[in-house]
């Protein structure tokens, strides 16, 4: 493309992702300083202070910024789908937590992810995760913000209930019926785990998707990093390079979702492995990102 990506997409990583294990005031403020992002995902802060200082970095940083709270909920091992209903209830607690400590922030709502399931139950878990998000849905409506459903693996790592496309796309359509600020989030670092590809996941998930990320994985048990690690591009007997890249972005051009009036956050979700350096594993990113963009036909 001739033209910029930050023309069509709000370019933006994800905190804890990025920089593991460093203060998230750090973080913000390394994203802060580089122009290269637009967009910033962060999570729950650990105490006042800490949320006190990003709310001031953020608010002098001009970038977007997004609430993921994904991490309030695997941390402690939450199921929002949680057939036992003290346990589904302390899942939408956190949530609605996660509501008001996002619009702190200066978000416009939340990402979450659905909690494991079972076969037997598998109707039974859709309700409880139906009653939760239209909970949370109806909470952040009073404050004029969305939710949003990360689509995880359903069999290898997070084992999430959503799950496959068709699932999201049936459970997405089944809360736009009583909720219009509610949207999913596609990630192609989970495409080669849920043994899909970006085509069909784009093309199921259309009228829903209102976030993407993009990522690596590798998909090959007897290897290395199996599962969701969100490794580099470039990683051994990994699922996703440039290339997938690059299909990803043609998909979504094909599809309407290069918009201009009103661009889209896409994210790095991409996370250093081990002792990789987290510097260079981000840099790594933003070249295959630059090089699949030079690439996509105008």
């Amino acid at each position: 493309m001739k033209e910029s990506i930050h023309k069509y997409f709000k370019i933006g990583t994800i905190t804890w992702m990025s920089y593991p294990g460093m203060p998230q005031e750090e973080v913000i403020r390394r994203i802060a300083e580089d122009d290269y992002f637009d967009a910033v995902e962060v999570c729950r802060c650990p105490d006042d202070a800490s949320r006190t200082a990003c709310r001031k970095l953020l608010e002098q940083s001009h970038l977007k910024v997004c609430y993921g709270a994904q991490p309030r909920l695997l941390g402690p091992k939450l199921n929002p789908n949680d057939l036992d209903e003290a346990g589904r209830a302390k899942a939408e607690a956190t949530l609605i937590e996660a509501i008001d400590e996002a619009e702190y922030l200066g978000a416009k709502g939340i990402a979450f992810l659905s909690g494991k399931w079972a076969e037997d139950t598998k109707e039974q878990a859709y309700a409880q995760l139906l009653k939760t998000t239209r909970n949370i849905c109806t909470y952040a409506a009073s404050k004029g913000m969305n939710v949003e459903l990360e689509v995880f693996d359903f069999d290898i790592d997070k084992a999430a209930l959503i799950g496959p496309a068709p699932l999201a796309a049936r459970f997405a359509a089944d809360m736009r019926i009583t909720h219009n600020n509610f949207g999913l989030l596609a990630d192609l670092s989970h495409f080669p785990i849920t043994y899909e590809k970006s085509q069909f996941v784009v093309r199921t998930l259309r009228p829903y998707i209102t976030h993407l990320h993009f990522g690596n994985a590798v998909a090959k048990k007897e290897c290395a990093g199996y599962g969701d690690k969100h490794q580099r591009f470039g990683f051994p007997n990994s699922a996703n390079d440039m290339e997938e890249l690059l299909d990803y972005l043609r998909v979504l051009k094909e599809e309407g979702f290069f918009n201009a009036a009103d661009p889209m956050v896409l994210s790095m979700e991409v996370s250093p492995f081990e002792d990789e350096e987290a510097d260079i594993i981000l840099a790594n990113t933003k070249r295959v990102l630059n090089h699949a963009w030079a690439l996509l036909d105008d």
